[in-house]
């Protein structure tokens, strides 16, 4: 039955491989309760927000496991989902059907792009510096997000934010939950995320902050129905409402997402055969279909989980650690009613938004800080993403900045053609288009 997964051939076996998944689920399933919080933000309705990122990691982590015999899960990314609901749809005045449209032509871009080798030729154009920048700086968005939801950081009218209530009941919560999961992680216990807001959850039942109904059990509703039915209206509304900004963006920060995984958790499988990875125009497939079909449904882009190395560490090493994965997104499919009702309580998922804002703005240790060419436009994309809620705006600003700082230094012809491109685009997206 597992002879397509040559488990032989990659030294390993069923028990191994089970516990692997388990430990991958376990790592990530806070992306089950914390996606349809913040897409709820946005007016997508909870229910069916839950099963659509459901939907979107079932396919895309099932396609992972058959077609690239990988052991890497898909699901609904953290950052891009932040970026959905408060800038896309918070500050550009569209519908969330309309920002859904922009999803799924991304997702389409993006699969076409998986057939091509101008998916490569991208990656290699876009500085290092700026890469890294990307993702320090929706670090620190997502963790801001964790912060501001919980009351740990308020409204000021003196200078924008200031600190709340620290004898709030969800302050405290916050620090609590907090405190757990770092304590955990300290100690290299898997799932320390999702630990965490287990416990945080049992702790606010018990100081009267979350409530449970009768059920605990329901069948997995899509209360919208499908939200994109017609590829040519999807068009449509990007063109009308001129999202092509928001399209690159999700189309960027995707590929950026997937490849960085990619090639992080193979190398620690040691997947890697003659300095090349085989198989890995599958993988990338598999992640644009979840994309394009997750938008369908109604969940932001999905992508590669770094969470997929703690897998590997367990011991995974082909696509049936994808299997158990999967298989155990469907059983949570069935517990809508337990997650809604953590789901209302923001406390017991803001410790998940900080700390992986902090795992992801180590990136910034890879930037060069004593080259002001370099470190300037990385440091406009880390300072202007959480400071203007809009991870296209602090993009956008790295992008124009950076070939100029070349041009200056006489550097010009190290800047790839692409990059003068796109920092023609963002001018005129910034300037002359609404955002």
């Amino acid at each position: 039955m597992f002879n397509i997964f040559k488990l032989k051939e990659n030294g390993t076996t069923v028990k191994t491989e089970m516990y692997a998944g388990l430990t991958t689920f376990l790592t990530m399933a806070y992306i089950i309760i914390v996606n349809p919080i913040i897409l709820k933000d946005a007016g997508v309705p909870f229910e069916q927000a839950f099963t659509a990122t459901i939907i979107a990691a079932l396919i895309g982590t099932l396609l992972m496991a058959f077609f690239a015999n990988y052991p890497i899960a898909i699901a609904p990314g953290m950052g891009i989902n932040a970026y959905f609901a408060y800038s896309v749809v918070g500050n550009n005045g569209v519908t969330y059907q309309v920002a859904f449209a922009a999803v799924f032509v991304a997702g389409l871009i993006f699969l076409l792009l998986s057939f091509t080798s101008f998916r490569k030729k991208l990656i290699e154009a876009i500085p290092h510096s700026l890469k890294h920048a990307i993702a320090a700086g929706i670090g620190l968005f997502i963790a801001f997000l964790g912060l501001r939801m919980a009351g740990v950081i308020v409204a000021n009218d003196a200078n924008l934010i200031g600190l709340g209530n620290l004898h709030s009941n969800s302050v405290i919560l916050t620090f609590i939950g907090l405190t757990v999961t770092l304590l955990l992680m300290c100690l290299n216990v898997n799932g320390a995320l999702f630990i965490g807001m287990v416990v945080t959850s049992v702790v606010a039942f018990f100081m009267g902050e979350l409530t449970f109904g009768g059920a605990i059990t329901s069948m997995p509703s899509l209360p919208e129905g499908l939200i994109i039915t017609n590829p040519i209206d999807a068009f449509s509304d990007v063109i009308e409402h001129s999202l092509y900004a928001v399209v690159f963006s999700f189309l960027l920060v995707t590929i950026f997402d997937t490849t960085g995984t990619l090639l992080g958790v193979a190398s620690k499988a040691n997947m890697f055969k003659d300095g090349k990875l085989p198989r890995v125009e599958r993988a990338l497939l598999s992640d644009s279909i979840s994309t394009t079909v997750g938008s369908m449904f109604g969940t932001s882009p999905s992508t590669a989980y770094v969470e997929s190395s703690a897998g590997v560490a367990a011991g995974g090493r082909t696509g049936l650690t994808s299997l158990v994965v999967a298989v155990l997104f469907l059983i949570a499919a069935f517990f809508s009613p337990v997650i809604g009702a953590i789901s209302g309580l923001s406390a017991i998922t803001s410790p998940a938004l900080i700390v992986v804002g902090c795992l992801m703005i180590g990136s910034i240790k890879e930037i060069e800080w004593d080259k002001i060419d370099e470190a300037f436009p990385a440091f406009l994309v880390i300072l202007c993403i959480p400071l203007t809620s809009s991870i296209a705006t602090g993009i956008a600003l790295g992008f124009i900045f950076y070939p100029l700082m070349k041009i200056a230094k006489g550097q010009f012809r190290t800047v790839h053609p692409l990059i003068y491109v796109f920092a023609v685009l963002f001018f005129y997206q910034l300037v002359f288009l609404p955002h």
